[in-house]
């Protein structure tokens, strides 16, 4: 069976075409390994919160696939949403305890372009508190430092460095971070992983953070172990609109 150390979309999407896994199976191997080493073990303390519709997302793409094959071309792709990009289904808090179970009303354009090729919502991952930090990942909404995998005496700087830290010990395939000055950047080199701080016309910004935030300087971007897999997903992320950006475009 496919291992998920150093998995690659490409590697997913051929085990599960081959039959070698279901979509349940990979989404399982997935939380089983932030269950044994995010709060357990090394204790990274990457993520917030582990998404309790995780599995019967997974048992509906197996059921597409098996009635008209992939969902789309991010099919049962385990995704690591940073804290700050509202999720309908689950909490938002920006990494704040003030907004702890507070639950947005609509999806990020982002999260919701992903979902829609295929891709599986884990978790959400810690962040520093309003993405002040981008030297480090703490937070009021979740105890303690996020550690970097590589080194646990070390940080995966911030503000997207729970994302970074989630990728880097494979908790989940691919990763959503921001950026205003070092934010996706960072937490890349010190983790060792492909990051790409997008253009500020490349993606839309309403209806995403989940607090205020200044619009013309926090593009948003995902970090992933091999270049391949980040074009995949930013291909999906990218918005052909106008002005500021924030028209619903189509991908490239």
């Amino acid at each position: 069976m496919m291992r998920t150390d150093e998995a690659t979309v490409a590697d997913i999407r051929a085990a599960l075409a081959a039959r070698q896994l279901t979509c349940r199976q990979l989404v399982q191997m997935y939380l089983d390994r932030i269950a044994a080493y995010d709060k357990k073990g090394p204790a990274l303390n990457a993520i917030i919160m582990i998404n309790p519709n995780a599995l019967a997302t997974a048992d509906a793409l197996d059921a597409k696939f098996a009635q008209s094959g992939f969902a789309g071309p991010l099919h049962c792709v385990p995704l690591i949403v940073k804290d700050n990009f509202n999720t309908a289904d689950m909490p938002t808090t920006a990494g704040s305890l003030s907004l702890k179970g507070s639950v947005p009303p609509s999806e990020a354009f982002q999260v919701r372009r992903l979902r829609d090729a295929g891709a599986v919502v884990l978790a959400k991952s810690n962040m520093a508190e309003f993405a002040w930090s981008p030297f480090e990942t703490v937070s009021s909404i979740l105890p303690g430092y996020t550690r970097n995998p590589y080194a646990l005496d070390r940080v995966p700087a911030g503000s997207s460095g729970g994302t970074a830290a989630a990728i880097a010990a494979n908790f989940g395939a691919v990763g959503l971070g921001t950026d205003t000055g070092n934010s996706i950047r960072g937490p890349s080199s010190h983790t060792s992983l492909v990051g790409i701080r997008s253009t500020m016309t490349d993606q839309p910004r309403r209806h995403r953070a989940a607090v205020p935030e200044p619009r013309h300087r926090r593009p948003d971007g995902a970090d992933r172990r091999r270049c391949r897999c980040r074009f995949r997903c930013h291909r999906r992320l990218r918005s052909r609109g106008s002005g500021d950006c924030g028209s619903r475009g189509q991908a490239a």
